[in-house]
């Protein structure tokens, strides 16, 4: 072992092969080890001898000081930025521990590296917030897989919203999703709409909704809620006339809708059950469409249903689709536990939630098609 600097300076003058492999061996054996603690000096004498030596040395060499770096408590920032951007192989232990690197480096190696080394850093322990949106920026299916399934990545909200969106494509996405601390109620309940009965269910029981999230979401539901009604369809419009008419003379009542669904009025009983939960009807007609059942129980719950009335409707819209989806009794008392753990505020809240989400889904969808036409938005 070389243990004095002159002998290691002299070491690294060597051109030979054995040369440069004794002197990385005893780098790393020695000045990289937890028990040896470098002078200010040493370190500046070794880095710049490591960055000098780096481009020269073979592959298993610079791989073997990339582990030793990064497991060291040793600050060579440059030496740590060169080996980062290397072959894979090299770069991997550096990208999984990110200490020697700034915010700047990795978002220049996500930028400009492979796929390989994106989830390197995506599944590391430095994804902080502006790192998380360089990986959804420049990364693919892998890298976003990984950062999602990170628990100590710090991801940003629009990130998040990324990640949330591209769940609609990726099934991979919504277990890993719906489990992080850090996703806001808001994106949780737009995943929803993607996610298995399971984790439906997990959504509605432990995501509490945020007042002023939804004070802002009402605001907004309600203009969307004006045109939607100015552009309503005949059927609907003369559906809603009906129900305003009932509500005057107090006769809108949950048992009159259920018997709506069983004469085979859809169009009544949607604009009836929007009307006493105060949304617009294509979020209830969005939610009686929906095979899983879940967001029945939620409908449900926000207009005060008994457990018998909400039984009788989840059969009913089922049947009024010809699906066989909640009519086994296994399903049905499934759907009955949900419904009688949901309170009725909450569950108000979640659909108007749901109703901005919607509205602004087909925002983004007019956008898509203006720009694929060329045209111009209506009304700009």
């Amino acid at each position: 072992m070389i243990a004095d600097m002159e002998d290691l300076l002299a070491l690294a003058r060597s051109r030979t092969a054995e040369g440069r492999h004794r002197l990385v061996e005893n780098i790393t054996d020695l000045f990289l080890s937890p028990e040896y603690r470098l002078s200010d000096h040493e370190r500046a004498l070794i880095s710049d001898i490591l960055i000098k030596l780096v481009d020269s040395i073979e592959l298993d060499l610079r791989r073997e000081l990339s582990v030793a770096l990064a497991h060291s408590d040793v600050e060579m920032t440059e030496l740590a930025r060169r080996l980062a951007n290397d072959d894979i192989t090299v770069a991997w232990p550096l990208l999984q521990r990110t200490r020697l690197l700034q915010d700047v480096d990795l978002i220049e190696i996500i930028r400009f590296r492979t796929e390989e080394h994106r989830v390197a850093i995506a599944k590391g322990d430095g994804v902080t917030e502006p790192v998380s949106e360089a990986l959804v920026a420049y990364g693919g299916i892998d890298a976003l897989e990984a950062l999602v399934n990170n628990p100590k990545a710090a991801i940003s909200r629009s990130a998040m919203a990324h990640l949330v969106a591209e769940a609609r494509r990726y099934d991979s996405f919504h277990e890993p999703l719906v489990s992080r601390h850090d996703l806001p109620t808001d994106l949780a309940y737009r995943l929803y709409w993607s996610v298995s009965a399971a984790l439906r269910r997990h959504i509605l029981e432990q995501f509490d909704i945020d007042e002023a999230t939804v004070d802002e979401a009402l605001r907004r539901a309600n203009q969307a809620a004006e045109v939607a009604r100015a552009e309503a369809n005949g059927a609907q419009v003369t559906a809603e006339r009906l129900v305003r008419r009932l509500a005057e003379a107090g006769d809108l009542t949950i048992d009159f809708l259920l018997n709506t669904l069983r004469n085979g009025h859809m169009p009544v009983f949607v604009a009836g059950m929007a009307f006493l939960v105060g949304v617009d009807q294509p979020t209830v007609w969005r939610v009686v469409t929906d095979k899983g059942g879940e967001s029945l129980a939620i409908l449900a719950r926000a207009v005060d249903m008994t457990r018998e009335q909400f039984t009788a409707m989840a059969l009913l819209t089922t049947s009024s689709r010809g699906g066989p989806e909640v009519q086994s009794t296994a399903v049905v008392e499934k759907l009955t536990s949900l419904f009688n753990r949901i309170d009725t505020a909450k569950a108000r809240k979640a659909l108007v939630l749901w109703q901005r989400d919607r509205v602004f889904d087909e925002a983004i969808e007019e956008l898509r098609h203006v720009r694929e036409s060329g045209g111009a938005v209506a009304g700009s």
